[in-house]
């Protein structure tokens, strides 16, 4: 498979050029006027942030993409699906009423909010893939039922994941719950072990680590040394399922790098500098070049990173998403969705 191309805009800006005028160059560099746009559903995937939580996309980006293909012809929704855990995000109407409060609304965005699973999560199309572990990926009718997927991405770290892209922005944020319950698992998969630590049965385990993610005591243990990299393949097959068999596009904005998702009603600091904004037509050729980039830049002193670090120069080249979490593996999951097709981790970065 030939290299992808991945196109690099960095933060600097003038009274000529700001932040948006960049990301759409950008956009438009990398090749989302080749969409077929017209007349067609453009759901925006993104991440409306747990209130609480301020390292989330601001609103502004959404409505400047939203503009853009608003003029392309398309009809661009923002869209994003239920929680599994109790949190603010895990019913239509919570979910709406906090990107709201974070400012996400019709005029600010410029387009429709629409939660892709509905009311209460169950509103599901499952898409025969015929996956080594996600035989029929349960996705957000919204998000199957659109004509393009954009994903819009805060890239940043995960404490299951290793860190949150564009694989984990359309292969766990466009899962339904499916009817889970908000405070327990069920699929029967979480047990007390002999410890009396709640504890995971990964032969049961459909993989959307939100109980371990949600847990702030480790109660929730891992029961098996690939636990990361399985959450990751199923990440990964779920990603494909969103995509497949339509035109996809997706940018990433490598800025407020926190060391956790978003999901958390806060946001940690952030261990390395703002470097850029990348976008691409392949999910995992723009995943592998974020996450190099973040390896490779400075850490900032005073969070995450170097307290589970000794204090030694600057850590760049440093695996910066193992430090914060040892027990993850990232690069599984991208090895696992260019194993199945869904892209290569080969890339080109072309900046503008």
């Amino acid at each position: 498979m030939e290299k992808a191309k991945v196109y690099y805009s960095d933060l600097r800006t003038s009274p000529t050029s700001n932040l948006l005028d960049k990301m759409e160059r950008l956009l438009k560099r990398a090749g989302i006027e080749q969409l077929p746009l017209k007349d067609s559903f453009a759901a925006i995937k993104i991440h409306f942030g747990e209130p609480g939580n301020l390292a989330y996309l601001r609103p502004n980006y959404a409505a400047r993409m939203a503009t853009l293909l608003r003029s392309l012809g398309a009809k661009p929704f923002l869209t994003d699906c239920n929680t599994l855990y109790s949190g603010r995000r895990a019913n239509a109407v919570d979910h709406l009423q906090s990107a709201m409060e974070n400012g996400f609304n019709p005029i600010s965005a410029q387009c429709q909010v629409i939660i892709g699973d509905g009311l209460k999560g169950t509103d599901y199309r499952e898409i025969p893939l015929n996956g080594e572990y996600c035989p029929a990926p349960k996705i957000g009718t919204a998000i199957a039922d659109a004509d393009i997927v954009i994903s819009m991405n805060h890239f940043k770290g995960h404490e299951q994941a290793g860190f949150g892209g564009a694989l984990k922005n359309l292969g766990m944020g466009c899962a339904s719950v499916g009817g889970k319950l908000e405070l327990h698992c069920a699929h029967d998969a979480v047990h007390l072990n002999a410890s009396r630590k709640a504890e995971i049965d990964y032969a049961k385990c459909v993989g959307c680590g939100q109980c371990v993610a949600l847990c702030q005591h480790d109660g929730a243990v891992m029961g098996a040394e690939d636990t990361s990299e399985r959450l990751n393949y199923k990440i990964a097959e779920y990603a494909l399922a969103v995509v497949m068999g339509k035109p996809h596009f997706h940018i990433s904005f490598i800025m407020n790098v926190s060391p956790e998702c978003d999901c958390w009603n806060h946001n940690d600091a952030a261990i390395v500098p703002d470097l850029g904004i990348l976008a691409s037509a392949d999910p995992v050729a723009l995943d592998k070049a974020c996450a190099d980039m973040v390896i490779q830049a400075p850490i900032l002193h005073g969070n995450n990173c170097l307290a589970t670090a000794h204090e030694h120069d600057d850590l760049c080249g440093c695996d910066k998403f193992h430090l914060m979490h040892p027990d993850t593996d990232w690069l599984a999951g991208l090895r696992h969705a260019e194993k199945i097709g869904l892209g290569t981790m080969e890339y080109e970065l072309v900046k503008i």
